[in-house]
């Protein structure tokens, strides 16, 4: 009846370190692919160059799956707040 009693206490406590472990690996996971980001090259063709058939212009948004690599960065580059004809073309998917 000790033992019960015992692995009844501990069991929270349990249950507490695995998330812990779990919330862990899911930001050593992020930290991981932030910093294999492609930086942004200063030389790289615009938005405007790319569609130059396009002058009214192309929105970076894309409407298919992609992969977390692009999404980190489109944030890296800051895509959101981009407006034609400053879009950088690593908003746009390959």
């Amino acid at each position: 009846m000790f033992m019960t009693d015992q692995m009844s206490r501990l069991r929270p406590v349990f249950a507490w370190a695995a998330l812990g472990v779990l919330v862990a690996a899911g930001a050593a996971q992020s930290a991981a692919a932030l910093r294999e980001a492609e930086p942004i090259s200063p030389d790289a063709k615009t938005a405007q160059q790319m569609f130059a058939d396009a002058p009214d212009g192309v929105d970076p948004i894309v409407t298919g799956p992609v992969s977390a690599a692009f999404k980190q960065r489109q944030k890296a580059a800051d895509c959101d707040s981009a407006v034609w004809p400053n879009v950088p073309a690593v908003c746009y998917p390959d």
